[in-house]
C-alpha cells in the first residue's frame, strides 16, 4: 500500500475508534459503519476485506493507542496492570463492548479473523503476565506455591469477566474485586 493509502487507512481507523468508543459495534453493517465514519462503503472495502477485519483492526489500533498513552514508567503489580486497563476502559464503554463482541464472535465457526487475533492476543498476554508473576515471586510479592501460567490466566479471566459484568451493571466494582484478587495472590 502506498504512503497515501496507509495514511487514509489510519485516518479511517482513528475515526472508527472514536465512533466505536461512543457507540460500540453490535449489529452494525460495514455500510452503516461507513456512514457513521463519513466514508463510502467502497472506500471501506478498499482498505478492509470485511466488517470483521475492520472491527479487529479498530480494536487493535485502539489498544495500541492506549498502550502508547501509558507512561513508560508505569510499573505496577501484575494485577495492577489489569486494574489500570479497566480504569482506562471505564471511559470508553463502546470499546469494551466492541472487545466483548469480538471475543464472543471468535468462538463462532467461520470467524477466523477474530479467532486468530484473540488466540494470539490471549497467548501473548498470558506469557507477559506469567513473566510478571515470576518477577513478583522472585521479589517475594506473590506466593511461590502457585503456577505463574495459571495465575496469568486467572487474572485475565477475572478482568474480562468483571468488565462484562460492568457493561451489564455499572455498579460492579472492578477495582475492588481486582484488589481482592491481588490480596489472594500476595505472599503472606
Amino acid at each position: 500500500m502506498y504512503e497515501k493509502g496507509v495514511r487514509r487507512r489510519q485516518e479511517i481507523l482513528d475515526r472508527a475508534i472514536e465512533v466505536f468508543a461512543e457507540r460500540g459495534a453490535q449489529g452494525t453493517s460495514l455500510r452503516a459503519i461507513g456512514e457513521a465514519l463519513g466514508v463510502s462503503h467502497a472506500a471501506l472495502k478498499h482498505y478492509f476485506d470485511s466488517r470483521e477485519q475492520l472491527l479487529v483492526e479498530v480494536y487493535r489500533a485502539a489498544e495500541q493507542r492506549s498502550l502508547d498513552d501509558d507512561p513508560p514508567s508505569l510499573r505496577v503489580s501484575v494485577v495492577g496492570l489489569m486494574t489500570h486497563a479497566a480504569r482506562r476502559n471505564h471511559g470508553v464503554p463502546g470499546l469494551v463492548q466492541l472487545y466483548s463482541t469480538l471475543v464472543a464472535s471468535a468462538l463462532e465457526n467461520g470467524h477466523d479473523t477474530e479467532r486468530a487475533f484473540f488466540s494470539e492476543r490471549f497467548a501473548s498476554l498470558r506469557r507477559e503476565l506469567a513473566d510478571r508473576v515470576r518477577e513478583e515471586q522472585r521479589d517475594n510479592r506473590i506466593r511461590s506455591d502457585i503456577s505463574p501460567e495459571a495465575a496469568a490466566a486467572l487474572i485475565i479471566a477475572a478482568s474480562d469477566g468483571l468488565q462484562t459484568q460492568w457493561l451489564l451493571d455499572p455498579d460492579v466494582d472492578i477495582e475492588g474485586s481486582l484488589a481482592l484478587l491481588e490480596s489472594l495472590l500476595e505472599r503472606q
